[in-house]
């Protein structure tokens, strides 16, 4: 199937994110749909926006195996409030063991190559798998989020997965997303209120204060500002046409 992505994405920026849900599950099969969540702000959002549309929706988590007890805590209140099934997918053992057994465990502290070494064979390839015979893969990414992601669109295709990709929140602000997990009583990883506007893996995440970039808590010993773990890059570039960022592994 081929979709005119400029046709549609003029369509879906004039509509609500239920009603962009919606047509996804109307344009695909639900056995097509996964949405991908390691259980921030905007994938609890769209994990209850996506069970109102859908109640075979198919969820998975990448579980690097260096989260905050944080964050397996918010899984859990999710499994027990929706009383859903996550797909999980995990790093290759091998992988890890030949990287920890070379370089150490906390080898991403010493160069961005190492990290984006340890974001690639914890992250990137099992998303990779998580992936496989998959035709729309729903995705949190918000606009605000950071100089990298403003220029998202709703709907893109996405060469390295050979599928398409929907962000279904890009228009959405940071206010919009906690004024719905307030009203709708949702829960979430209380490192939030601690300061953490974005949180990963529990090494490479710290909080940040009031006046900071709300991406400057993620590897913040890295110089360069564009850094992304490479989940969302394309061909070696972040998926925004204007802003990318060399990706080599």
């Amino acid at each position: 199937m081929q979709l005119n992505l400029n046709e549609i994405n003029k369509s879906l920026e004039t509509k609500s994110t239920l009603d962009i849900l919606q047509w996804c599950y109307s344009a695909f099969d639900s056995s097509e749909i996964k949405l991908s969540t390691s259980f921030g702000a905007e994938g609890i959002v769209l994990i209850d926006m996506l069970i109102r549309t859908c109640k075979e929706a198919k969820i998975f988590t990448i579980d690097t195996g260096r989260n905050f007890t944080e964050t397996y805590d918010t899984w859990q209140k999710i499994i027990d409030k929706y009383n859903i099934d996550i797909e999980v997918y995990s790093p290759n053992s091998k992988d890890l063991l030949n990287l920890t057994k070379s370089k150490g465990p906390n080898l991403f502290y010493l160069s961005a190559k190492n990290r984006q070494q340890c974001c690639y064979i914890r992250k990137v390839k099992p998303m990779r798998e998580a992936l496989q015979d998959t035709k729309l893969w729903i995705s949190a990414l918000r606009r605000e989020q950071s100089e990298q992601r403003k220029n998202i669109r709703i709907l893109e295709w996405n060469n390295s997965h050979n599928l398409y990709k929907l962000n279904p929140l890009a228009k959405w602000s940071e206010e919009t997303v906690w004024d719905y997990i307030r009203n709708n009583n949702l829960p979430y990883n209380k490192l939030y209120d601690s300061g953490y506007p974005t949180i990963g893996c529990a090494p490479c995440s710290r909080p940040v204060r009031p006046a900071q970039n709300i991406r400057s808590g993620r590897w913040w010993w890295e110089e360069n500002e564009q850094r992304e773990c490479g989940i969302h890059i394309v061909d070696g570039k972040f998926v925004s046409k204007k802003d990318s960022l060399n990706w080599n592994i």
